[in-house]
Parts: C-alpha cells; sequence; structure tokens
C-alpha cells in the first residue's frame, strides 16, 4: 500500500520545454512553484529559461577562516551544438567558464555573457572574480525516460516533494524527474538512527536516476546520508544531491556499482561526496564534486570485511573545499587494491590536505593505485602517501599498514601553496612505502625532480621519469 500511495501521488507526467534548431536540441525543466531560485543568475540556452536553483556553499581558505556563499546552478539536457546565455545583476568586467581545459570562450556585453556548448559537461561559470558564490552549469545528454507502466518503477514527478527516509526493495526503479525537489524530513515517529539516508538502496538490481534533486537541509546533520548504496548491481544516475548533513553517497559492503553524471553539492561538515567502503567493482564517472569534506574516497571501515577493489573514478570535475579530492583512507582495515583515477580536472582547492593522497591509519594495506590524466588548476597541497596513526586506530607499529605500487602519471598543477605539497612518510622500516612512480608529472610549469619529492626515509623504489 505505501509504494501505491506513492505511485498515486507522484504520477504526474514529466513537464518540459523543447526548442529545435539546425544544430541542436535543448530541453529545460520548469522549476516547481516555492522553491528558492538564484537572484544573482538567470540563465537561458536557446532562447528558453533554464531556472537557477541555489546552493549554499562554505569555503574554507586556510585552518582558521571560513567563508559562507550561495552558489547557483542549472541543470538542462542536450543534443548537439546550443548557445547559453547568463545574465548577471551589474554589469560584468569579467568572466570565465571552468574547467580550463574545455578552452571554453566567453563573450561579454553588459551584464550578459554568451558562451557555446556542444556536448555534455560540468561547467562552472565565474563572474568578476566571484569564485565562492559561482554559477554551475550542468549539461546532460538527452533523458531516458521511464515507462510510466512498469509495475517496479518509483516516480517522483515535478514538484516539491518531503519524504521520510525510504527504503528501496530489490528489483526497483526510483525516477525523479526534472523539476521535482526531494526534501528528507525525520520520521513521523520521531526516531533519528544515525547512517540512514532519504533513499537506501538495498539489495540488488536497484536503480536511482532521473533530473531532479535530493536535499538533506532539513535534516540533522552528521545522521543522514542522502542516498545510501549497499548491495548488488546499484545504480545512481543524472540526479543532483544537494546540502547532506552527512556523506552524500556512501556505498558499503556493495559489488558492483556504477555512478554517472551525479551532481553534488555539500556545505556541512562531514558532508563527503561518495565513500567507497568495503565495496568491489565500482564505477564512478562524468560526475560533479564540491562539498565540504572529502570529495571521493576509499575505506575499509569494516575489519573482516571485503577488500575495497577494481575501482574506476574517470572523468570528473572536483572542486577542493576543506580536505581531499581524491583519496584513499584514512580507514583501511582491509586491503584496498586496485584502483584508478584518471581524466579529472580539479578547479580549485582551498583546503588544508593533499589533493591525490593515501592515507593509511591503520592495519590494512592499499597497493596497485594509479592517478592517470589530472589537471589541476589550484593547488595548496598536492600528492601524499602517507602511514601513521589515524584519530581512531591503536597505538604501536603492530597496528600500521602498508601502501605498495603506486604511480602518479600525466599530472599537470601549479606549484602548491604549502610546505609540503609532494610528501612520503612511511612509519617505519616493517611498515613502509614500496614502489612509486611519477611520469610525466609537471608542476608549476616544470618536470617534477626527485629532489622536489619529501620522503621522510621509509619509502623506496621511488622514481621520476620524463
Amino acid at each position: 500500500m505505501r509504494w501505491m500511495r506513492i505511485m498515486l501521488a507522484m504520477g504526474a507526467v514529466v513537464t518540459t520545454s523543447v526548442v529545435s534548431r539546425a544544430a541542436g536540441t535543448v530541453t529545460v525543466y520548469p522549476a516547481p512553484a516555492g522553491e528558492p531560485m538564484s537572484k544573482m543568475y538567470t540563465v537561458s540556452v536557446e532562447g528558453k529559461i533554464s531556472p537557477v536553483y541555489v546552493a549554499k556553499v562554505m569555503s574554507m581558505l586556510n585552518q582558521k577562516d571560513f567563508k559562507p556563499g550561495e552558489a547557483g546552478f542549472t541543470s538542462f539536457d542536450i543534443d548537439g551544438s546550443v548557445t547559453v546565455t547568463v545574465t548577471y545583476p551589474e554589469k560584468v568586467k569579467t568572466a570565465k567558464v571552468l574547467p580550463t581545459s574545455r578552452g571554453i570562450v566567453t563573450q561579454i556585453s553588459g551584464n550578459t555573457i554568451t558562451f557555446t556548448v556542444s556536448k555534455p559537461d560540468l561547467l562552472t561559470v565565474e563572474v568578476n572574480g566571484d569564485w565562492n558564490n559561482s554559477l554551475h552549469v550542468f549539461v546532460n545528454a538527452m533523458d531516458d525516460l521511464p515507462n510510466m507502466k512498469d509495475p517496479n518503477l518509483i516516480y517522483f514527478g515535478p514538484g516539491i516533494h518531503a519524504i521520510e527516509p525510504m527504503v528501496v526493495p530489490p528489483g526497483k526503479t526510483v525516477y525523479i524527474a526534472g523539476g521535482a525537489v526531494i526534501y528528507g524530513k525525520l520520521p513521523a515517529d520521531g526516531s533519528e538512527v544515525k547512517s540512514h539516508g532519504i533513499f537506501q538502496l538495498h539489495g540488488d538490481h536497484i536503480s536511482l536516476r532521473g533530473r531532479g534533486i535530493i536535499d538533506g537541509s532539513l535534516l540533522p546533520d552528521h545522521h543522514f546520508n542522502e542516498v545510501v548504496v549497499a548491495g548488488n548491481d546499484i545504480s545512481v544516475e543524472g540526479v543532483t544531491l544537494r546540502d547532506s548533513g552527512s556523506f552524500n553517497l556512501p556505498m558499503r559492503d556493495s559489488n558492483h556499482v556504477t555512478v554517472r553524471n551525479v551532481k553534488i553539492l555539500g556545505q556541512k561538515v562531514n558532508s563527503d561526496g561518495m565513500d567507497i567502503i568495503n565495496t568491489q567493482n565500482v564505477d564512478i564517472s562524468d560526475s560533479f564534486v564540491r562539498t565540504f569534506d572529502d570529495l571521493i574516497v576509499m575505506k575499509t571501515s569494516k575489519a573482516g570485511g571485503q577488500a575495497t577493489k577494481n575501482v574506476t573514478v574517470h572523468h570528473m570535475v572536483l572542486w577542493n573545499e576543506k580536505a581531499h579530492a581524491l583519496h584513499m583512507g584514512s580507514e583501511i582495515k582491509e586491503p584496498i587494491e586496485n584502483v584508478l583515477f584518471t581524466d579529472a580536472d580539479i578547479i580549485h582547492d582551498k583546503g588544508h590536505d593533499w589533493l591525490l593522497r593515501v592515507l593509511d591509519g591503520q592495519v590494512g594495506t592499499a597497493r596497485h593505485i594509479v592517478w592517470d590524466g589530472i589537471r589541476v588548476e589550484e593547488c595548496r597541497r598536492l600528492m601524499s602517501l602517507s602511514i601513521q596513526k589515524n584519530y581512531n586506530s591503536a597505538e604501536g607499529a603492530e597496528n600500521r599498514g602498508h601502501i605498495e605500487d603506486v604511480t602518479f602519471r600525466n599530472i599537470t598543477s601549479p606549484k602548491p601553496e604549502w610546505d609540503r605539497g609532494i610528501w612520503l612518510n612511511g612509519f617505519d622500516k616493517d611498515h613502509a612505502i614500496h614502489g612509486v612512480s611519477f611520469e610525466n608529472v609537471v608542476v608549476g610549469g616544470k618536470p617534477l625532480k626527485l629532489s622536489d619529492i619529501q620522503n621522510d626515509g621509509f619509502a623506496d623504489g621511488v622514481v621520476v621519469k620524463p
């Protein structure tokens, strides 16, 4: 009966506005009545308004100073080349579109900015040097609308919905339409269980997708995730996760997980983007993360659980506000192995930790790890491999782990702003770092040299190649 009530309540047909021209087609999704919208930005695509939502953001400029702000974000689907027009409330003096690697050229006229996009992308527009209150432009491929007669479909149509935490059964597809905003709310019985998610994908063969927004701002901090993965053959695609009070998208004790075109905006402490925990065979791609903690992180926090292994993270756009961008640890109780991070743009770094890091704070081993094709536009600390006690591990060398066979390849970055920008830190001779290769790494416009790497003495097999 519960599922029947949901289907009846959410059974409206998705409403879109479509405009065609010889070069391209665009689908925009009208915003629901009552949802707060940006006062800074107006966006049109081929003359059709694409609503600009708001997201609270928090930047850590250093270890003491914090800068709150409000970003705008808009999302639309395209097929072919389209023109995007951004209107700002005052005269535009400068405008840039990130990632820089895209080579997008803007045209400025008064208080408007125009540029062209021809394929799906995850872009950020910064006007008059205001990086904090930026505009995120999420350009999607055309959506594959669901079959409304599918008995396994759980459908949320356009509009604002407040829902209690939902356990999604095996075999179901949750579809959140463009123009739908899902607000998680506390259970009516007053229960408040830590690590619940607004959507809990528990079981096998589950999909959550669409063009809508999932929002955690009504739930208590540190208690609720937004989407929790715990099963086999699970996919999450297309949605935007906003203002989670804890991890946005944790994956625990799972196998065969696909994440694609997911956009994450988080401003609270501990609002990690994606946490892959004792989970195997994961493919994450074409996604954007701007949060106030780790962006993409691997862990094995469950002793006796399965290893975290066979993980690929590719074609990402990342904004590091506080901690790490592409990271393993510090909870490593079982092995983490066979991890590839490739083809990623890190467009900002405001944090105090290393962007690319293994921090082994417990007894497990991290091995066969590759970062390849990482383009860094701003950097405080760049790369680190470290074996040390973490915040909750036991004292003593017998409780330390190992790091083996790590490659940093095809990486470009400005010179790190802080000391120990590139740091290798083993624990002792029996808990050391073995086999580290730096290949075609360019820092501050110069090829990396062995002397640029700080080695505390317990890292061997360190090689630097042109």
